[in-house]
């Protein structure tokens, strides 16, 4: 199974991103650890959540999205959950 990846913030703000994955079109993003192909972060201070992940799924054909592209989808997404809130 080959998807997309982003970096994109844990709380939906300016935060601290950490790796999201969509493994396929019709699914939202979410954070990496929600996956099965998931892998332990290496143990660096202050090191990119996810970075592990990005390098085995990178290798294994996923895709990187830019996280302007991918808020874009996340946007939208929001919209079809929740029409008509936050007009």
């Amino acid at each position: 199974m080959q998807g997309k990846m982003c970096w994109l913030s844990k709380s939906g703000s300016d935060g601290e991103k950490i790796l999201h994955l969509q493994a396929s079109p019709n699914q939202p993003w979410r954070p990496y650890t929600a996956f099965p192909q998931a892998v332990p972060d290496y143990q660096i201070p202050g090191g990119s959540k996810g970075w592990a992940t990005y390098q085995k799924l990178l290798k294994a054909g996923w895709t990187l999205v830019h996280t302007a592209r991918a808020n874009e989808f996340v946007s939208r997404d929001l919209e079809l959950i929740s029409p008509g809130q936050g007009n």
